[in-house]
């Protein structure tokens, strides 16, 4: 072994013992007669002595020493003069008497330290030297403590971890599919999974009973903060189940998490109806740790010949409580917020409650002081509310206050990242109609159930038709979402019908599943959940990319090995590909 100890662990009690540490030369500081080493490895940070007058050879090595060299040391624990209480081994310090440099390094491209000065792109080129500093570790142990406290968890309840193939075939609902061209069968490919759903489905009607798997996942779609083109779930599925079965499962492995990797309590989880949360936060997802919902005053505000509202579908507001002091220059800017295009609202309309009781809008050519007093009461405002309102289109005016309650939120210091409030939305519908195809989707996928009490609209009135479908939302971010499966051949086969699916293509694409239901498929129902998600929800960060070793940017480029990247023609020829670059592609 190159070493007795890790640069974590040594203590006032292991004084005078002689010891061998292995490391990274974090920074070294000259002193004239005395040379100090700090070396780092994944534990910790241990201070290296080398004194001119006792080794002058060895002192001279050492100040040879550059950041990142890789060394091995030898000496005698004692204790530090100058203690350091911000590391565990601050107490002790290791005279020095062998030095063994195991590797050189250039000067690294940006320094090693928590508070680093590289950023992304650079850090992600160099992603084995981001590697080593602490806050990335950090997110990574984190990471396998969730992996670790998951797989405790389910193989103490009776689940069985089984890997699904990643090689399958394409299918058209979904996200795009990466696709992999077959050498041994020309002109044919396969397809890495989105998810394993039909295997999972297939392990119930194979007696599996209770199985998941940590496992990756692959979509070929637009990147953000919280996406990346390979990612990890934690898959789940089970027999015999009603919808209420699997949410009692799965909130016990969200308490147990939290308890166990947050030190955090979580004593409920309440359910919310999909149209009681479009209703009240305007949109799936809702982030309850505030309250702030939503106040609809269409009835109440029309007929005043104010055009915005008389022509409105939907007019909606909330109350964002103490803010009443807010200038006119801080409401402006909200305006300019509600009027990006990525909230798509065509102003806002505000309403301020003052502290004397007097009562003061945008509108007030429009609407007298006793009308506003209606408005007022609608909130439940006190003297030191501020009421925010929209106009429009219902759909659309929900989501832009829905982003306008998430910035009042923010402003107000309501979204409290160390506070966790999980719950879950179920009855979802079924189905989502695209005006732009002229046909149906399923909202979740095609192997959803509907409720049996709406079976009988499937036919005469699709759209109404709810999911027994839940997902499970923390502090406003999906983190998981499952259903009830359909396990009778001839319901798959109607649901495949009303999406736009003929007979030949539901057969080609899904037989082997509905033959499966032919041979005593049980009732089945899982869930699946982001587990890179997961990992960044407990840590705190918005990016999952900070929770995954070898992170892709928001181009799916792997920047530290340059992927993707063309292949030679030999390998082209072997797979039958032919490769047309554009003219751009080409001169790039």
């Amino acid at each position: 072994m190159l070493r007795t100890h890790n640069c974590g662990e040594l203590n006032l009690s292991n004084t005078g013992q002689t010891v061998t540490l292995s490391g990274w030369v974090q920074r070294s500081r000259d002193l004239g007669g005395m040379t100090f080493i700090d070396l780092r490895d994944r534990y910790g940070i241990t201070q290296l002595v080398f004194n001119m007058e006792t080794n002058a050879f060895l002192c001279e090595e050492a100040r040879k020493l550059g950041r990142e060299f890789v060394i091995s040391a030898t000496g005698q624990v004692a204790e530090r003069s100058n203690k350091n209480p911000k590391i565990p081994t601050g107490d002790i310090e290791i005279i020095v008497n062998k030095l063994d440099i195991l590797n050189s390094s250039k000067h690294p491209p940006f320094t090693i330290e928590d508070n680093t000065d590289g950023g992304d792109e650079l850090r992600m080129k160099y992603r084995y030297l981001d590697l080593r500093r602490n806050p990335v570790r950090d997110n990574l142990l984190l990471r396998h403590r969730m992996a670790i406290e998951t797989r405790n968890y389910l193989n103490n309840i009776g689940f069985i971890e089984i890997e699904t193939p990643v090689l399958i075939k394409s299918t058209p609902e979904g996200a795009r599919d990466f696709v992999v061209p077959s050498r041994m069968n020309e002109g044919q490919f396969y397809a890495l999974p989105q998810s394993p759903q039909t295997f999972k489905q297939l392990l119930m009607v194979g007696g599996i009973d209770k199985y998941f798997q940590i496992v990756k996942c692959f979509r070929d779609e637009d990147l953000r903060a919280d996406r990346q083109p390979e990612f990890t779930q934690i898959d789940c599925e089970m027999s015999f189940v009603t919808q209420d079965d699997i949410l009692k499962t799965f909130e016990g492995l969200i308490k147990h998490l939290f308890i166990k990797v947050k030190e955090v309590e979580i004593t409920s989880l309440p359910q919310m109806s999909f149209a009681e949360a479009m209703k009240n936060y305007g949109n799936d997802k809702p982030d309850i740790r505030f309250e702030m919902t939503f106040v609809e005053l269409t009835d109440l505000v029309k007929g005043h010949d104010f055009r915005v509202f008389d022509d409105a579908e939907l007019v909606v507001g909330i109350n964002a409580r103490g803010s009443a002091g807010y200038t006119r220059k801080q409401l402006d800017a909200l305006t300019d917020f509600v009027k990006r295009p990525q909230v798509g609202a065509t102003g806002m309309i505000y309403l301020r409650y003052n502290e004397d009781g007097s009562l003061k809008s945008s509108v007030d050519k429009f609407y007298n002081e006793e009308e506003l007093k209606k408005w007022a009461a609608a909130f439940d405002a006190r003297p030191g509310d501020l009421m925010l309102i929209l106009a429009g289109n219902t759909n659309k005016t929900r989501k832009a206050l829905s982003e306008l309650r998430l910035e009042m939120g923010n402003q107000l210091g309501l979204r409290n990242p160390d506070v966790f409030a999980p719950l879950w939305v179920v009855d979802f519908p079924l189905l989502e109609w695209d005006d732009e195809t002229q046909r149906y989707y399923a909202m979740h996928h095609p192997f959803t159930s509907p409720k049996p009490e709406d079976i009988a609209l499937l036919d005469s009135d699709p759209g109404k038709v709810r999911a027994n479908a839940y997902d499970l939302v923390i502090n406003g971010v999906e983190i998981g979402g499952g259903s009830i499966r359909i396990y009778n051949r001839d319901l798959q086969k109607k649901m495949f019908t009303i999406l736009g699916f003929s007979d030949e293509d539901a057969q080609a694409q899904f037989g082997f599943l509905m033959n499966a239901f032919e041979y005593g498929a049980p009732p089945h129902g899982g869930i699946a959940f982001g587990f890179d998600r997961m990992c960044s929800l407990f840590g705190g960060s918005e990016s999952i990319r900070d929770y995954i070793a070898f992170p892709k940017n928001n181009a799916g480029r792997d920047v530290m090995i340059d992927s993707p990247a063309p292949i030679k023609q030999e390998q082209l020829d072997e797979l039958h590909l032919k490769v047309t670059l554009t003219e751009k592609k080409q001169s790039n």
